[in-house]
């Protein structure tokens, strides 16, 4: 015999059942290396939006990789989010993404800021920049990234470790620009130049700065416009002493090197539709204002606002070696690291 119940009744009862908490709620389980407690306003705007919960797992990009990895086809884990290319594209090696084919996100990020295959979306970009002390250093002085091995700057460039992702990174990008003998040539020349060995992060680099330890250091730009922001009296007259320099902005020049910040989605995502939801929203003008705000990156979508508009920046162009490439070449730079002496 078929039991037959009127569409009403089955109404009422899916109702019931929604509102004594019986059907699952549409969820979203990301695992996150950035640590900026503005991300949990961003997530709580896209759950406002969508009605979609996010749940939150915060750790090292390397400590989630060994997670993800271990869990296997059982991680509950939809996205995957970290900084840098070359943390991205040793997430990719790891065989642990899946490709998502995505118009609003093909449409609004660049082509170089992206997988080729839609593994991953880069949603922050990354400027590493020239930190100079304004008393000591005129910004006429300063032009591109392999001016910096000139002898007018021996003893006075100080920067962190090689084994720094960023650093890498950045030499990948040389290594991609100019070959890899020519990218061996400079990092021995800016070797040469160190005002003491490499040592702590870009924060303390740019604080020697200040203190006259150095008269420049390569940094990424975001930890500078931090320090301005951060209502702490030290930060803030740490930044009042240095200034910003964004290399190869010249006429001709290649631009600055950039670097990312992205998310990937999961091989065995259970969300997947709502983790390509997320992807979308970052992509957007008000995701990407959120993804921002926080890190003081700079957008991936064009017409969205920076973290230096209203102060008279004048930004020319990145460089468009793709972040796919930085994170390819990333195991070629620290081979060269080891032989120039780059500790």
């Amino acid at each position: 015999m078929s039991l037959r119940i009127p569409l009403c009744a089955l109404a009422v009862l899916l109702c019931s059942f929604i509102s004594c908490g019986i059907l699952p709620a549409a969820e979203l389980n990301i695992y996150s290396a950035r640590h900026y407690d503005d991300d949990r306003n961003l997530f709580e705007a896209f759950t406002e939006k969508t009605g979609i919960r996010v749940n939150l797992v915060e750790d090292s990009g390397d400590k989630l990789l060994a997670r993800i990895r271990a869990e296997g086809r059982n991680s509950p884990a939809d996205l995957f989010i970290t900084v840098d290319a070359g943390r991205l594209a040793a997430a990719d090696r790891m065989g642990i993404f899946q490709p998502v084919k995505s118009e609003v996100l093909e449409s609004a990020i660049p082509e170089q800021l992206r997988h080729a295959e839609g593994h991953w979306f880069a949603f922050g970009k990354r400027y590493r920049i020239i930190v100079y002390a304004k008393d000591r250093v005129d910004p006429s002085e300063l032009s591109t990234y392999e001016d910096l091995v000139h002898e007018r700057w021996r003893g006075r460039i100080l920067v962190r470790s090689s084994s720094n992702v960023y650093n890498q990174s950045l030499l990948a990008a040389m290594i991609a620009t100019h070959g890899q003998a020519a990218a061996e040539s400079w990092a021995r020349g800016l070797v040469a130049n160190f005002a003491r060995a490499p040592q702590g992060g870009d924060r303390p680099q740019i604080a020697a700065v200040a203190a006259g330890a150095g008269d420049v250091a390569i940094v990424n730009h975001y930890y500078a416009l931090q320090m301005r922001d951060s209502g702490d009296p030290a930060q803030e007259a740490v930044w009042g002493k240095i200034g910003l320099f964004f290399p190869n902005q010249g006429e001709g020049e290649r631009g600055t090197h950039t670097n990312v910040s992205g998310a990937g989605l999961l091989a065995h995502a259970p969300n997947r539709d709502h983790a390509v939801a997320f992807l979308e929203y970052l992509a957007s003008p008000e995701g990407q204002l959120a993804w921002v705000r926080g890190s003081r990156e700079f957008p991936v979508v064009a017409g969205v606002a920076n973290p230096l508009d209203g102060e008279g920046f004048e930004f020319r162009g990145d460089d468009t070696v793709s972040a796919q490439t930085l994170g390819e070449l990333s195991s070629t730079a620290m081979r060269i690291f080891d032989r120039v002496g780059w500790r």
